[in-house]
């Protein structure tokens, strides 16, 4: 019964996939599209070890924390882990407001082992964990008595290795928003900062803003520093600077900004790029990896996502100097791939049947679950009906993945039997605690609500006495529709269309991107209910 309830699509969408994939795997592209890891995916790190990639994101106050991709060919990426999967690894705990939790990460690779370096903010700050695999599992934190954010780490070839920061140590303000970088040397054994800190720079110019996500890499003898400045919204950028010194001092580039978008003005489609980290293929070529936001009708709907451009090294009055893109200057929607093995990877399923004995890994939940409140069984994913709710700063009973399309479809099938008023399940879209919108069957009733900045907002109520039911959400430009009924053949509109643009940047703001999933709650008191849900499936339109 399970499969005959199914969208038909979705067998057909597979099955195209099956015969078609060996003819298309034969025949690569010329070309490959950006971003090239689209949704909720910021402030990505990136290293190779071989003929292999890894690149780690920001995951803010989402559980598990820091998602780790493999991919062989810069543009196929595939998530094959998390830096944080336990719960008392690094606590997000209750209160942690929206955007805040697990800031900027940097990956590295030496000597066998995978560091990667980062923060929580509302935690204990700075902290590193390693692997010997980056499938984990990923060690507990060393935690660090440094300042600032977006910390990453540089070895230089005789072996030290040093801390590189953010903040600006030299207590100078002379204009608004003075940050910077520094550095100091660490010793990862023992996990501790080593000698005196040194102030690197404070950007590329007096009035530089928001100085952060510092990386050192060593090009031809040199030591290049690139930052982001301007803050991650439309004056982004990236800077460089140069040193003789792993100490400095660093030299701006005469070329400064070497990346942004915002000289396109507010209505380029490509928007707020920066925060950049580079590798270097085994083929010698150098490629970028940064965070940038696209608009759709207007509105920024997806957050910051994953970038990919080739950059170049010139000698330019001898010093090696960092050219995006060369002869564009800018990130592209499409451009010629990079010059390895193509390598497609599954991504995302769309469909879920819950037939494992683990969640899948693009599974998500809002801080810390310190309890399971969850199970899978028989092809089924129970949830437990808790007072926590999506308005509040905490840990509710919501799994959810990332939106990673314009337009999309996402249908669930629920059972579920509310005892009392105060028990509904559903389907949520969700980007903050203040900016959700959710279908929710409670007792013999259906209803779809809104909260955003002005408050909750029931929009409608419909009868609907049957314990099954199939929820669903649709998108028709920035137009959110819900729908329901007993059948995928048959479903019915719940209340008017509800704005798609009330989860954009622009309506919302905040670091973090759009999820949707299934919640449940008791709104408050406490239960012993829950709801059974059997399937749920997410399409790109």
């Amino acid at each position: 019964m399970k499969m005959i309830l199914r969208k038909y699509n979705s067998f057909l969408l597979l099955f195209i996939a099956f015969c078609v994939t060996p003819v298309v795997a034969q025949i690569p592209p010329e070309k490959f599209e950006n971003p090239v890891i689209s949704g909720f995916h910021p402030d990505p790190s990136i290293c190779r070890v071989g003929d292999d990639y890894y690149l780690v994101n920001s995951s803010f106050e989402w559980f598990p924390g820091l998602p780790i991709y493999h991919s062989k060919d810069l543009v196929n990426w595939e998530l094959i882990s998390y830096g944080l999967t336990r719960p008392d690894q690094v606590e997000l705990p209750e209160g942690l407001p929206d955007s805040r939790g697990i800031y900027a990460p940097a990956i590295k690779y030496h000597d066998g082992r995978f560091y990667i370096i980062t923060t929580c903010v509302g935690c204990n700050r700075n902290f590193y964990i390693t692997a010997t695999d980056p499938k984990g599992p990923w060690s507990d934190p060393v935690w660090l008595s440094s300042p600032g954010i977006d910390p990453s780490l540089f070895w230089d070839d005789d072996g030290t290795c040093y801390y590189v920061g953010h903040a600006n140590i030299s207590g100078k303000n002379e204009w608004p928003n003075k940050n910077g970088v520094w550095i100091q040397q660490i010793d990862l054994e023992s996990g501790k900062l080593l000698g005196e800190r040194k102030q690197l720079t404070h950007g590329h110019a007096k009035n530089a803003r928001w100085t952060e996500g510092p990386h050192i890499y060593k090009i031809d003898n040199t030591y290049v520093l690139f930052v982001a400045e301007g803050g991650t919204g439309f004056h982004h950028s990236v800077t460089a600077h140069h040193s003789d010194n792993v100490l400095g001092p660093y030299i701006p580039y005469h070329s400064n900004p070497i990346l942004t978008h915002r000289h396109l003005g507010t209505d380029y489609p490509i928007h707020s790029v920066g925060h950049t980290d580079i590798v270097q293929t085994q083929n010698g070529d150098w490629w970028a990896v940064m965070l940038g936001k696209r608009k759709y009708q207007g509105f920024t709907l997806l957050g910051r996502e994953t970038f990919l451009t080739p950059i170049k090294f010139e000698k330019q009055e001898g010093i090696p100097t960092p050219v995006f893109n060369p002869g564009i200057g800018r990130l592209l929607d499409e451009q010629t791939r990079p010059d390895l093995p193509w390598t497609p990877v599954a991504g995302n399923y769309s469909l879920d049947d819950f037939n494992s004995d683990e969640l899948a890994l693009y599974w998500n939940f809002l801080r810390t679950p310190n309890e399971k409140w969850y199970s899978l069984d028989n092809g089924k994913l129970d949830v437990e009906l808790r007072p926590e709710v999506l308005d509040s700063l905490v840990n509710p009973s919501f799994i959810g993945r990332r939106i990673t399309d314009h337009q999309f479809i996402a249908t669930t099938k629920v059972n579920f039997d509310a005892r009392n008023k105060n028990e509904e399940a559903g389907i949520a879209i969700y980007r903050t605690s203040k900016s959700y919108v959710c279908i929710v069957k409670t007792r013999n009733e259906l209803i779809l609500k809104r909260v955003d900045a002005q408050g909750s907002h029931e929009v409608a109520r419909v009868d609907w006495k049957e314990d099954e039911v199939i929820l669903q959400a649709e998108t028709n430009g920035l137009d959110l529709i819900f729908k329901y009924g007993n059948s995928i053949q048959n479903l019915k509109r719940i209340g008017d269309s509800q704005p798609l643009e009330m989860i954009s940047d622009e309506k919302v703001g905040g670091f973090n991107g759009p999820y949707i999933g299934m919640y449940a709650t008791s709104n408050g008191l406490v239960s012993r209910n829950e709801a059974s849900f059997d399937w749920f499936e997410y399409l790109g339109k």
